[in-house]
């Protein structure tokens, strides 16, 4: 059964967008969650600024000569029909089963998403056209490019489903970020606790990375000991009564 897609709530999406990738997996780390690194996701350079959605999933699995035709772009099931249902805000988490020799999509399909809204593309595979993507803005993330279509050696079956993606386990709705680092995966049950503790995690480093410039030491700063974190708090609160003020 497909799941409904959902809108990413506005006030965490811009929560997110200033929360790094790095960030994130050592905050899902601590909650017990390791492995949430899609590998493979490299940024294309169209990709240059932190993008974030709901994951909008779909699926391929190996060829097989029946089914693998470009007939098959025409089908009730396929890459086109699955575009046509991706809301804006999406990002389109893709499992290619990590093939880096058949482009999933071109420059055409790229070209429909920008155009319905999807903020970002996100695979384990390739795409062709290279040139073409670029050219539509879409921001990329993936393994590279390769001239053959899909078909060449992927079967597409389905689109919202749970999936693999970069060896993570990806469901449809969940969250993803994405940035110079690659693409991470929220799972959408602990995505409130997640942002929380991820904006302080990033208050904590960037405080860390002051005392550094200043010329701190790191032992007992990063991490902070208990003396650090207190003098952290302490000037986090002046900081918050001058703001109010």
């Amino acid at each position: 059964m497909r799941i409904e897609p959902m809108a990413l709530e506005a006030t965490l999406a811009r929560a997110l967008e200033g929360i790094s990738t790095a960030t994130l997996t050592t905050v899902l780390l601590k909650k017990g969650l390791r492995n949430v690194w899609m590998r493979g996701t490299r940024p294309l350079p169209t990709a240059a600024r932190r993008t974030v959605g709901r994951a909008f999933t779909l699926r391929f699995v190996p060829a097989r000569e029946d089914l693998a035709t470009p007939e098959s772009w025409s089908s009730p099931i396929s890459t086109r029909a699955a575009i046509e249902a991706m809301p804006p805000g999406c990002i389109a988490v893709v499992d290619a089963m990590g093939i880096t020799d058949a482009g999933i999509f071109g420059d055409i399909l790229c070209a429909r998403m920008a155009k319905r809204g999807v903020a970002a593309l996100v695979t384990d595979g390739v795409v062709r056209d290279l040139a073409g993507v670029l050219a539509t803005g879409l921001p990329v993330w993936c393994q590279g490019a390769a001239a053959p279509p899909s078909v060449a050696g992927l079967t597409f079956v389905g689109w919202q489903e749970p999936i693999a993606c970069g060896g993570v386990a990806v469901f449809p709705n969940d969250v993803v970020v994405a940035d110079g680092d690659g693409a991470v995966l929220i799972p959408a049950a602990v995505l409130d606790e997640v942002v929380a503790a991820s904006v302080a995690q990033e208050e904590l480093e960037a405080w860390i990375m002051q005392e550094v410039e200043q010329g701190a030491a790191l032992p007992g700063l990063y991490p902070p000991n208990a003396e650090n974190k207190a003098r952290f708090e302490r000037e986090r609160a002046k900081a918050k009564d001058r703001a109010k003020n």
